[in-house]
């Protein structure tokens, strides 16, 4: 490595460190947050919340450091997709943060609803898959891992399963009269901030895909429309050479 880029690349590491610092408390609020939960501990729950201070400080000294790679280092190809991508992870580690704030303030408006003991194995399921799905995702930015990084949406699949048992369990419990109306719509929110962490885990990999080869979803969907809007044009130009051609032969 050039002795002129050193200090730039230990600025990404440094980025990259902290990024890794954002996802562990992230991995920490995701078991507070259930336990919580199923053992309304609303003193759990209140520490969990004021937590997410230190997530929002640590979340916004990364983009500082971000702004300020950009700013003075400017970098350019690779170097440029991990600073994008560590601005795009951020993000994403900071909003599943939220949904587990969510879920501590979901924990307070059911106090004392009795849960049965199907809805509580679902979210126990859910809790550690999620937590799962963030670990691979935060793995594969770490080893620049692309092949991880793309299975991340089939590994997925698994919590959406485990969602839709847990929705249907709780219809299960209502009409068992286990829980009311309100607690019942809590506790589908609750289950939905689950299945969303899951989704921010599947951005992370093609977050994590563009750092490493370029390539994003939305670049092939982009490729289709322009090759349909360049068909369309042609299209056009096809039947307007026509019919000036017809046009000129009955002229003459």
């Amino acid at each position: 490595m050039p002795e002129a880029r050193k200090p730039f690349h230990q600025e990404l590491d440094e980025i990259r460190d902290d990024i890794v610092r954002l996802a562990a408390m992230l991995g920490e609020f995701i078991p507070r947050g259930t336990q919580a939960l199923l053992t309304n501990d609303m003193g759990g729950a209140q520490a969990l919340i004021e937590a997410d201070d230190e997530v929002d400080a640590l979340t916004l000294h990364i983009e500082e450091q971000c702004y300020h790679v950009l700013a003075l280092q400017q970098p350019m190809a690779s170097d440029l997709r991990c600073i994008v991508t560590a601005m795009w992870l951020t993000a994403e580690i900071e909003r599943s943060a939220d949904l587990m704030i969510n879920v501590a303030k979901g924990a307070r408006r059911i106090y004392g609803a009795g849960l049965d003991a199907r809805v509580r194995g679902l979210i126990e399921r859910m809790a550690e898959e999620a937590a799962r799905l963030y670990k691979l995702a935060i793995d594969a930015y770490v080893e620049r891992n692309a092949g991880l990084a793309a299975a991340l949406d089939d590994i997925d699949d698994s919590l959406d399963d485990l969602h839709n048992d847990y929705i249907q369990a709780i219809f299960e419990s209502h009409a068992g009269q286990t829980v009311d109306l309100q607690q019942a719509v809590q506790l589908a929110l609750i289950g939905r901030y689950y299945e969303r962490i899951g989704d921010h885990a599947v951005n992370i990999g093609e977050r994590v895909q563009y750092m490493v080869t370029g390539w994003l979803p939305e670049h092939s969907g982009a490729a289709r429309l322009q090759a349909r809007s360049e068909m369309a044009g042609e299209g056009i130009s096809g039947r307007v050479g026509s019919d000036l051609e017809s046009g000129a032969g009955t002229t003459a």
